[in-house]
């Protein structure tokens, strides 16, 4: 196959663990209507990819993997008229299958990424800081001086939300695993975190609240620690459930909400404010200029070469990683 009209990809024809990811060569077509041929230099690697690999989020199978990346144009189809071959945009809402050197995507989709911006920093922050922005932003609006719980305070979205949080000046209590990953969220801008391998998260946010609880709680852990959230609130406050990592939330009677202190829950997604074009305009705009000022630094935990995505899955599965993990189409080994 000519490597002209070809690219390689990951995909998976079965659910299941990181071993069921497979790199393919296929074909490629010209860009047709509304479509640019986009060659990847970086693509983010995100829990969501976990969620379709393992069917949480089912897709059609077989299937590519990974919903962000960042490039460059070779070519554009017919009517696109806002980009040019040699412009460098990013994506961070699909479609599905940013795992490949190359591949055809709707011009819709993409941004332009501004002058200054490196790849590497922009694919390690741009899903995940999107999602850190609509989170304490839009789903629930954090004021200045108000106090909440993060949940995953040292992964790819955690360490971005202290850094976010210091910036606006909200004040994050961080929840993570050991003293490494705790010192390494107050180094992004937690005002504390709570060491979940000896601490009780309930307890110790009473005590840093005076005994009064937060009125919000990130949560990207899911099963695990869906009762401890529900215990660190105050009275109507909300729990935003933005995650599975532990497997979904269990059933529950929303009995249990009235009784805990009217209490809120909701379950977001980027995809929703993604899909709102002036929720999309605002949030890209934040996102590019916090990196301007500095207030946002991406911490990368890892690149990988595109055929070892599934080490990668393993590593961010097994949570021995902090901070953003890469994956880079260009190369084929790495250190």
């Amino acid at each position: 196959m000519s490597s002209e009209r070809a690219a390689r990809a990951v995909v998976f024809a079965r659910t299941g663990e990181a071993d069921v990811l497979r790199e393919t060569e296929f074909p490629l077509f010209p860009p047709g209507p509304g479509e640019v041929l986009l060659r990847h230099t970086v693509v983010g690697v995100n829990f969501v990819d976990i969620y379709h690999r393992r069917g949480l989020y089912p897709l059609p199978l077989p299937s590519g993997l990974g919903l962000e990346a960042v490039g460059v144009i070779e070519e554009v189809g017919p009517g696109v008229g806002s980009l040019a071959p040699g412009q460098r945009v990013a994506y961070a809402q699909g479609p599905v299958g940013s795992y490949a050197t190359r591949r055809l995507v709707p011009a819709e989709a993409l941004v332009a990424v501004p002058p200054g911006v490196e790849d590497e920093t922009l694919a390690a922050v741009f899903l995940k800081g999107l999602t850190a922005l609509a989170l304490l932003r839009r789903t629930r609006p954090l004021a200045p001086d108000e106090t909440a719980l993060f949940h995953a305070a040292a992964g790819g979205v955690g360490h971005l939300a202290g850094q976010i949080a210091r910036a606006i000046g909200v004040h994050l209590i961080g929840a993570a695993r050991g003293p490494e990953k705790c010192a390494f969220a107050l180094e992004q801008g937690y005002g504390a975190c709570i060491d979940t391998s000896w601490e009780d998260v309930p307890t110790s946010v009473r005590r840093l609240t005076g005994g009064q609880g937060v009125p919000v709680v990130y949560d990207s852990v899911g099963r695990a620690t869906w009762t401890a959230s529900l215990d660190c609130l105050r009275p109507f406050g909300m729990l935003v459930s933005f995650g599975n990592a532990s497997g979904s939330v269990p059933p529950f009677d929303l009995g249990d909400l009235a009784r805990r202190g009217s209490l809120y829950v909701t379950r977001p997604t980027l995809a929703t404010h993604w899909a709102d074009p002036e929720g999309r305009r605002a949030l890209v705009e934040e996102l590019f200029a916090l990196l301007r000022a500095g207030a946002l630094r991406p911490v990368i935990g890892g690149r990988y070469p595109l055929a070892e995505a599934a080490r990668a899955h393993r590593d961010l599965e097994s949570r021995r990683t902090r901070g953003a993990l890469l994956l880079l189409p260009g190369t084929e080994s790495l250190p």
